[in-house]
């Protein structure tokens, strides 16, 4: 979907009567040339100044037609906690997003880890979830569901969003980091170091949670292979955030 200035990715599951969705791109010419990260930068953690994050927020949320006071962003550990939200606002130490709540947004941030965004149109719940590989290996997807269970979702009725993100021919890692992994998601042959495939691994715990293969979205562009995204490997400290976002109606 396009706009005048900023271009989303609409998840296609997760955009109905009951839910909207986005995921941002990286809008490098068409958002701020001139600052410091080029582009619609939405993370505070970045070295931008903040002034120039905030401003960018607010023409997200002018552009998907939000109050300021009905999104819940999180600030982001790479652990495991989630929360259940009933209003807006910053959540210190939150990597995940549980509601009911009509009207909010749940908002995850990420550059190369993917965001997870989950919908269950039926029940009227809705769940987020940042997973980089820490927080994929320590359940953060799995965990989030259960939480949306814990409210009234059924996985038979949920869908699932999986951002782009880091894909893996450009996820090369260490043993340490593999080991983490069931060895089916762990690619030894096809290049000189160890490559795991993080959607792929995403989309078995979503399965494994008995949301149905028709029920998954799976993004299918690397941040890294792919300059319309923002890439914390590719760029390191020049790099901004983007963000999945979804909402009760």
């Amino acid at each position: 979907m396009m706009s005048s200035r900023i271009n989303f990715i609409k998840p296609e599951l997760l955009n109905d009567e009951s839910i909207s969705s986005w995921f941002t791109l990286r809008n490098q010419e068409s958002v701020h040339p001139e600052n410091a990260i080029p582009g619609l930068n939405l993370g505070l953690n970045t070295a931008e100044k903040t002034s120039a994050v905030l401003t960018n927020r607010q023409l997200l949320l002018a552009e998907i037609g939000l109050e300021e006071n009905r999104i819940a962003y999180g600030v982001q550990v790479h652990e495991t906690n989630i929360k259940e939200v009933t209003v807006g606002g910053v959540y210190e130490d939150t990597d995940g997003f549980v509601t009911t709540e009509k009207g909010l947004a749940l908002a995850i941030q990420v550059a190369d880890c993917a965001a997870v965004l989950l919908g269950d149109s039926e029940n009227k719940v809705i769940g987020a979830a940042h997973a980089g590989w820490r927080g994929a290996v320590a359940d953060i997807v799995p965990k989030t569901i259960r939480k949306m269970k814990n409210l009234g979702a059924e996985s038979k009725h949920i869908n699932a969003f999986v951002s782009p993100c880091i894909s893996q021919q450009n996820f090369e890692v260490g043993e340490e980091v593999a080991a983490e992994f069931p060895d089916q998601f762990i690619d030894r042959t096809n290049y000189a170091k160890l490559h795991v495939n993080l959607k792929r691994f995403i989309e078995q715990q979503l399965l494994n949670e008995g949301i149905s293969q028709a029920h998954i979205e799976i993004n299918d562009s690397c941040t890294i292979a792919d300059e319309s995204f923002y890439s914390y490997r590719r760029q390191k400290d020049k790099s901004g955030r983007m963000m999945g976002i979804i909402k009760l109606n």
